[in-house]
Formats: structure tokens, C-alpha cells, sequence
């Protein structure tokens, strides 16, 4: 027989356990895969620093040649580096993941389909520009355009931990 308390515990854990399995179950992506087939990656030698006394880098962003809806909705790991949006004492909230270190700070913005704008309820501490992170979540096309540069991807991040492979 099914008792009031057996019965509390059981839809306690039903609420905690998609959660659980969500930051669990995840399929693995990496920056190439938000391509387009027709598309390659950006070079190594356009990665270089460049002189901030130019016009601000958003400018020099090049167009983006389409995204893709394979993971639209998809629970996603993407490793990356932050570039912070939203940050407090406490940590970042919303930032965008960038495919290399400094891109969109030191160098020119990548291509829309290279940046995932990412939001989280709990701050994450970060320890600067050139932390290599991994971010799981809620992946999806979002077009937007911030003060950095437009942005083609949003996810929405369960966990986000130091980059481990």
C-alpha cells in the first residue's frame, strides 16, 4: 500500500531526477559542428592580436554564412572561453563562449555562427579571459546582436566546470 509519505518522496524525486539526467545526458559538440558543411573554420592566422586604436572590433566581424538546427532544443557540452556579459561580486551570468581565447576582445569577433550566447542562474567564478571552460545546457539558434557582436547560438547552462576532455 501506497502511503501519503511514499507517495510525497516518490514526486520529490520524479522533480529532482530529469535535472539530474539533464546535466548528465548530453551530446558533445565542437565549435565546427555549429558550421554549415559548405563553411570552414576560421584560420589560425586570422586569430592574431590586432591594434585597438582601429575602429572597435564588432566592425570587423565577418558575416556569418548560416547556422545549424541539428541541436535546437538538444542538452549540449561546448568547451570554449567566456568573454563576460552580465558579471557581479558574486560571478558572470551571462556571457558569450567564444571558440578561442581573446576572440572578441583582442581580435576580431568571429562569425555569428561561432558565438553562443550563454546564460546562467547560478554565477560562475571565473578566472579571466583565457579560462578554458566547458559549458552543459539547453542549446539553441538565437540571433541576436549585443555591443560585442551579433551572436548566432543561445544555450542556457546547467553546469559550467573547467574544460576537461
Amino acid at each position: 500500500m501506497v502511503t501519503r509519505r511514499s507517495l510525497l518522496a516518490a514526486l520529490a524525486a520524479s522533480a529532482v531526477i530529469p535535472q539530474m539526467l539533464r546535466a548528465e545526458e548530453f551530446f558533445d559538440l565542437d565549435w565546427v559542428d555549429l558550421l554549415p558543411a559548405s563553411d570552414t573554420p576560421i584560420p589560425q592566422a586570422f586569430r592574431g592580436l590586432i591594434d585597438h586604436d582601429q575602429p572597435p572590433l564588432s566592425n570587423q566581424q565577418p558575416a556569418s554564412s548560416g547556422v545549424r538546427s541539428d541541436w535546437n532544443g538538444q542538452i549540449v557540452r561546448l568547451p570554449g572561453f567566456m568573454v563576460p556579459i552580465d558579471q557581479s561580486a558574486s560571478g558572470v551570468t551571462a556571457f558569450i563562449l567564444v571558440p578561442y581565447a581573446g576572440a572578441c576582445v583582442h581580435v576580431p569577433p568571429p562569425p555569428a555562427n561561432q558565438l553562443v550566447f550563454v546564460t546562467t542562474e547560478t554565477p560562475y567564478e571565473s578566472r579571466g579571459l583565457y579560462e578554458a571552460i566547458n559549458v552543459i545546457g539547453m542549446f539553441g539558434i538565437s540571433s541576436m546582436r549585443t555591443y560585442i557582436a551579433d551572436v548566432g547560438y543561445a544555450l542556457s547552462a546547467d553546469k559550467i566546470e573547467p574544460f576537461r576532455v
